[in-house]
């Protein structure tokens, strides 16, 4: 149907016509002196009746393109069926570790054997597409803590700028106190019922401004709920020239400290040792963090008041250059 944003500008509609009748026409000084009373008695020059004729016709156009500007005027939309939309009234926040240790290649996905960023980003993105109705965030910190993507419900965004990061991207080291710091800098004026944040890491903090149990316990007064993940496998096996050797690449993983983080906050701490431990920690966070059934009703909106206004100007262009074209064969 068609919806009229500003239908009041339809009184403008007879505004030609007031004009018209309340103005006085100008006096034309020009005007013979001398009245000949049988002037209907002499010939009527055709040119002239042929000009009267084109002054009628683009007279009606005129109208024409003032009637077509008020429609334009009173703001006509198309209005599409109603759209239910899902809103959970969360915000949750992803911050993910871009250090140098995400490099390490012990989880396997696919059947190869890929780094722990990118096992990361494979599994968070499924998750990401699931998250219907939440508006979500994405901070990447590694030396320094960057809001990447702030709340929204785009979801391919986000999910693309996930994908975009890279190790190193944001330093070397792990500041994983500054990441708490900044989502809760970012979240703490947001009147949303629950406020995330799910931070990922391999390491233990390594740099930063911010202690992470200071932090935590400023997220706990802004009231915002952090589960911790720690990522890296516990045993891989390494070729030197003794032979085999087996290896804990997770060695630095500070599981006390990120235990003590989701401890203050109400969260849970969380082990990935390899990609399908990763998988169903992101489907438990889904059971625990379950998307409301919360629905918002949006109608689909399309402006049409650029049609009538391009005709009503290509008409009025057109007058403008007919009546001038036609003074200037009468004189």
């Amino acid at each position: 149907m068609i919806h009229f944003e500003w239908p009041w500008i339809a009184a403008c509609l007879p505004l030609p016509l007031l004009i018209h009748y309340l103005l006085r026409p100008v006096v034309n000084e020009n005007e013979a002196a001398l009245r000949v009373p049988f002037m209907n008695e002499f010939s009527i020059n055709t040119q002239s009746e042929h000009r009267i004729d084109v002054k009628h016709r683009l007279l009606w156009v005129a109208a024409l393109a003032w009637c077509l500007l008020i429609f334009a005027g009173m703001r006509p939309q198309w209005m599409d069926d109603f759209i239910d939309i899902p809103v959970s009234g969360r915000d949750l926040m992803l911050a993910v570790d871009l250090s140098g240790s995400m490099e390490q290649e012990d989880f396997i996905l696919k059947n190869q054997q890929v780094n722990r960023l990118t096992a990361t980003k494979w599994v968070a993105g499924e998750f990401i597409d699931r998250r219907i109705g939440d508006r979500l965030g994405l901070i990447l910190f590694g030396e320094q803590a960057y809001l990447q993507t702030p709340l929204t419900f785009d979801r391919k965004t986000v999910k693309t700028l996930l994908y975009e990061s890279a190790i190193g991207l944001a330093g070397q080291s792990t500041a994983i106190g500054d990441a708490i710091g900044l989502a809760v800098k970012r979240l703490r004026n947001q009147d949303e019922q629950s406020k995330i944040l799910i931070l990922l890491t391999d390491g233990a903090n390594t740099a930063g401004a911010v202690e992470p149990i200071a932090a935590a316990n400023l997220a706990a007064r802004e009231g915002l709920k952090i589960y911790t993940i720690g990522i890296g496998a516990d045993e891989i096996i390494m070729r030197s020239l003794f032979g085999t050797l087996k290896v804990n690449p997770s060695a630095d993983l500070d599981e006390k400290t990120l235990q003590a983080i989701a401890d203050k906050t109400g969260g849970r701490y969380f082990r990935a040792r390899d990609t399908e431990q990763l998988e169903q920690i992101y489907q438990l966070l889904d059971e625990l963090e379950p998307i409301e059934k919360d629905v918002q009703r949006f109608r689909p909106q399309t402006a049409l008041f650029y049609w009538p206004l391009a005709i009503a100007l290509v008409l009025m262009v057109s007058v403008f250059l007919l009546r001038n074209k036609v003074y200037h064969y009468a004189s």
